[in-house]
């Protein structure tokens, strides 16, 4: 069997990103240095991509993976980063054609878990310790679905602040989130419904 070749080297210099929530939320579920490990190479591999959403094969993957860590090590790290959602799959032509990897975003947000860190940066900014407490106290209160559709509400809205995010949530949670009222085109509502009342101070325009 020929030797495989190891990944081309960095140029010095080079860096790659990795968002907030990967320190504040992803890596404290992490229980196998080889998910670690595949999750790491995934985002190099994806910075490097051109075009949006950027997708990585299985080849590619394997490829770079394989010479630094072996195969079994990869398919058994992939594995456990698929199944939480950390890394989204997917196959072309009808299902036949060579799997695919890409990032979750919040217009395919994953159902195994919500990941308010994650729909926080992409959607609004960096993460500050006074947010990130408040986002983990959120994901605890409301069902990751009410998380994932608030965020969509306030892009839409062109409302990209967190507090108006948590205004939609806690009206939700008081007065139904199926409820006429808290749905846009409502009577008496619109972008500025959840400015109003009690906590309309806190939400910026």
């Amino acid at each position: 069997m020929a030797r495989k070749s190891p990944p081309a080297p960095v140029a010095e210099g080079e860096v790659t990103p990795l968002p907030e929530s990967f320190f504040t939320f992803e890596i404290a579920q992490i229980k196998d240095i080889a998910e670690l490990k595949v999750i790491l190479h995934f985002s190099h591999l994806l910075s490097r991509k051109q075009g949006h959403p950027g997708v990585v094969t299985r080849g590619e993957l394997l490829a770079h993976c394989a010479p630094v860590m072996g195969e079994k090590e990869f398919h058994r790290g992939l594995k456990l980063a698929v199944e939480r959602g950390v890394i989204l799959s997917s196959r072309g032509d009808g299902g036949e054609g060579e799997e695919v990897y890409f990032s979750r975003k919040i217009s395919e947000p994953t159902p195994r878990q919500s990941n308010i860190f994650a729909l926080y940066e992409e959607n609004i900014g960096l993460i500050t310790p006074l947010i990130a407490e408040e986002l983990k106290e959120a994901e605890k209160r409301y069902p990751g679905k009410w998380i994932e559709e608030a965020f969509r509400e306030a892009v839409v809205l062109n409302k990209r602040s967190w507090r108006y995010i948590a205004r939609i949530l806690e009206n939700w949670a008081s007065g139904g989130k199926d409820s006429g009222a808290h749905r846009p085109g409502a009577k008496k509502s619109g972008p500025d419904k959840y400015i109003r009342g009690r906590y309309g101070h806190l939400v910026k325009r």
